[in-house]
């Protein structure tokens, strides 16, 4: 009998996904999670996806298993949003402090983060804060910021058709190393999430 030629397909990794509960410095965050069957901790660098004021960790459902076929991915509800404890303020400071403690939780050396607007904020101030954590950023929509830090690590700054004129100007003078992705759609992140994963894997992979 014949043998049968091998195929050079790569299997894909199933990604499986879960809700779980972290101890951080203002009590309990919860947070969403997805993952490569290997767990994803010898993969790519861990994604942590942080959302806006008006939003929690459900904005990024249907994203995070589109996200982590070849690494770990985490959404929590930033302090006093979703289901996590409140801290004593609503402020990206005490957010990126909870966000800390998640990483050091997870005993994880090196992060990259994704912000949405608020998200984007708190993203901006953990990477000033802790530079030798935060590897990379992908940005969307302007924090609402009144100083943004100035901060060296790559970043990818999502422009959308929705945007104003002047929502990434911020970032000529604040981030020196960052580009601009401009995209033709309101939401990709809601959208068509397997799109967006594959233009921010590309840039995460760099």
């Amino acid at each position: 009998m014949a043998k049968q030629p091998k195929s050079s397909a790569v299997p894909q990794l199933a990604v499986r996904t879960r809700r779980a509960y972290f101890d951080c410095q203002f009590g309990q965050l919860h947070v969403r999670t997805a993952f490569p069957s290997t767990g994803g901790f010898d993969e790519e660098v861990t994604l942590i996806c942080l959302h806006s004021r008006e939003g929690s960790s459900r904005s990024f459902a249907r994203f995070l298993p589109e996200m982590a076929g070849g690494r770990s991915v985490y959404a929590p509800d930033l302090p006093g949003f979703g289901e996590s404890d409140a801290a004593p303020g609503l402020g990206h400071a005490d957010a990126a402090k909870a966000v800390a403690d998640l990483s050091r939780d997870l005993r994880l050396k090196q992060i990259d983060l994704l912000g949405v607007r608020f998200g984007a904020a708190v993203a901006l101030d953990l990477a000033d804060s802790r530079p030798e954590l935060v590897r990379r950023l992908v940005l969307l929509g302007s924090p609402p910021l009144d100083r943004i830090p100035p901060v060296k690590q790559a970043c990818l700054v999502v422009k959308t058709k929705v945007d104003q004129p002047n929502e990434t100007r911020w970032a000529d003078s604040a981030l020196p190393n960052a580009r601009i992705l401009e995209i033709d759609a309101p939401d990709l992140i809601d959208s068509d999430p397997k799109a967006f994963a594959g233009r921010i894997g590309a840039f995460l992979q760099r």
